[in-house]
């Protein structure tokens, strides 16, 4: 077997980075593309590499005769690269596919070895590497029957986005046999191309083959192994958080923040959403209106304040709408110049957007604490406002509604403004509406200001919808003048115009999330290593206690298994200790994470 590689391309939507050499040479953490993918090809003893090479191709054979292949390599100049696609490179390297099976790769590839070791592998010889559709992706699309037979490669015009979950995108990996070559790869390739020109794509030629009863072309579904196409910064930045060393990988996943849906199979147990709500039919309701709503203005802020007073029971004139509660958190606490109370551990947007804070270590090693272990703390200490987050984020600590009522009338008799975020309140099944968000209790507690970020409990993290409440409107104005007229977008809008008639549903997907976080909680409390703190919100909080690090269990999760959780390792508050924290997810996720955990501490 022999293997083709196509490397002529200029790779302008890398801008810079192909000004003075190929686009394979582009360096992925430090490796240049061709060079990782010579040497995994060098691992398979094959006959001979032949590369097509155009654009800064003396630069190239340059490059590659400086490194350790033992395959023997043999260049094909493309002199017309500049006014050709890859189909003209490929029929350039006609008379070499004619002579030995081949493997045929583009050079903005990166791959995991056994990537390349399945499709040489598969017994069968005609084969197109493929991997199941995702929505960031582009490219070749194809469809297959129950046999991997190759049906249809799809062009524009067939491509349907609601039917994606059918679709397979190629790998621009193929393994083609000497004689299906000679029968029918390099025949149908000289004619296309004498027909329709050199300015196509080499897979327009098995899109042709394709439609033959006899074309002994079939699909090899990618098993295991990462890999991604490189055309642009943003592909190069996210291949690189990918392929990298095990601790790197984390480190770099985690500044992210989010965007992890082109991250192909990875299971998110970092960032925090009910995996039951939105249900189908809501979702439905909004992509009936997508079009109109993503080429419409959303209403400016009084309106959108108005639909979610609306729908939560409140006055207008008392809700401020954010684009996430991060947004409407930090003008909030650092409209305040004096002293402000927070806790650790908890969520530290509070703490890190303070002037000064003054932070409640929370003293016993369970984490648990009551609100007369707040007051106690904060007595002698004069604060402008003192936050809680209930239930706790990392520690899931909850305070029950009538002792929250008491810290509220504690801040209130200081004349303290008490900050309340109950962005996981919905997720409690302590007791029978434990939240404060009611019109009665605003009105008795001017000093009172609610936070609710709606991406946790609703599921809607991609909106970026927050709420903050008061009745109180020195503050109400402080956040409001540094919000802008168009803080959310339409489609934020659009889910508080409907959300409400949609509330029996929302119960009920609470309702079921509860029992699936009791599941959960049993399946990992068999876990010897691991010791679980009980949690009112979704997500249960673990520590280590085997002698092994937070930091080795989460990045053994990500590289074994694909599976994000977030570690607590270097949380103020919780140093001295591993912890990890765990989102409730479906069953079946949340299945893949505690038996991946049991092999990992088992």
């Amino acid at each position: 077997m022999q293997a083709i590689i196509l490397a002529a391309g200029m790779g302008r939507r890398l801008k810079k980075l192909t000004e003075n050499q190929p686009k394979c040479m582009v360096h992925v953490n430090g490796i240049p593309m061709i060079e990782r993918m010579l040497k995994q090809l060098d691992h398979y003893h094959l006959n001979q590499i032949i590369i097509v090479t155009g654009h800064k191709g003396k630069e190239l054979r340059s490059f590659i005769a400086s490194l350790s292949i033992h395959t023997p390599v043999t260049y094909i100049d493309n002199p017309v690269y500049k006014t050709t696609n890859n189909i003209y490179s490929l029929y350039l390297a006609k008379d070499h596919l004619l002579k030995d099976d081949t493997l045929l790769l583009e050079s903005d590839l990166i791959f995991e070895q056994e990537v390349l070791t399945q499709i040489i592998n598969d017994p069968y010889p005609n084969l197109a590497l493929v991997a199941h559709f995702e929505s960031w992706m582009d490219g070749t699309v194809v469809l297959l029957d129950e046999q991997d037979n190759i049906m249809k490669f799809l062009t524009r015009k067939d491509f349907k986005f609601e039917d994606i979950h059918t679709y397979y995108k190629t790998v621009n990996i193929y393994k083609f046999s000497r004689s299906f070559s000679a029968t029918h790869y390099v025949p149908f390739l000289e004619a296309y191309s004498k027909a329709l020109g050199n300015n196509e794509y080499y897979e327009q030629v098995l899109k042709v083959i394709s439609l033959l009863d006899d074309h002994d072309l079939k699909a090899t579904r990618l098993e295991n192994g990462f890999w991604y196409e490189i055309d642009d910064e943003q592909d190069l930045d996210i291949a690189e958080s990918i392929f990298t060393d095990s601790q790197s990988r984390l480190t770099r996943l985690s500044r992210r923040y989010g965007g992890f849906w082109r991250y192909p199979g990875l299971l998110d147990f970092c960032y925090l959403v009910n995996p039951y709500f939105p249900n189908s039919r809501l979702m439905g309701e909004i992509k009936a209106s997508f079009e109109e709503l993503a080429t419409s203005y959303p209403s400016g802020l009084d309106v959108n304040n108005l639909l979610a007073a609306k729908s939560l029971g409140l006055d207008r004139n008392q809700v401020l709408t954010g684009n996430g509660a991060a947004e409407l958190i930090k003008p909030l606490i650092r409209s305040f110049k004096n002293a402000v109370g927070v806790l650790r551990p908890s969520f530290e947007e509070y703490g890190s957007c303070a002037q000064n804070a003054i932070p409640f270590a929370v003293p016993s090693p369970d984490f648990t604490y009551t609100a007369q272990d707040i007051m106690d703390f904060y007595k002698d200490k004069e604060l402008d406002a003192l936050v809680l987050v209930n239930p706790d984020n990392p520690t899931g600590n909850y305070i029950p509604k009538a002792d929250v009522l008491s810290l509220a009338g504690y801040c209130k008799a200081r004349n303290t403004v008490f900050i309340l975020d109950e962005s996981f309140i919905d997720f409690s099944s302590a007791e029978e509406s434990p939240s404060l968000m009611s019109q009665e209790i605003l009105d008795a507690y001017e000093n009172l200001v609610l936070i609710k970020s709606i991406s946790k409990s609703y599921g809607i993290p991609g909106l970026r919808l927050g709420l903050l409440t008061s009745s109180n409107p020195e503050i109400l104005n402080l956040v409001r003048q540094e919000l802008p007229i168009w803080n959310i977008n339409s489609l934020a809008e659009y889910f508080l115009q409907i959300f409400e008639k949609y509330q029996s549903d929302y119960h009920e997907a609470l309702e079921r999330f509860k029992g699936t976080r009791e599941e959960l909680y049993r399946s990992l409390r068999s876990i010897r290593q691991l010791k679980l703190y009980p949690s009112e919100a979704n997500f249960i909080m673990c520590e280590i206690i085997d002698g092994c690090s937070a930091s080795q269990i989460a990045e053994l999760l990500l590289n074994r298994y694909n599976i994000l959780v977030k570690d607590l390792s270097h949380k103020p508050g919780m140093e001295g200790r591993e912890f990890i924290r765990i989102a409730v997810r479906t069953r079946a996720d949340n299945e893949r994470l505690a038996d991946a955990l049991k092999h990992i501490l088992r």
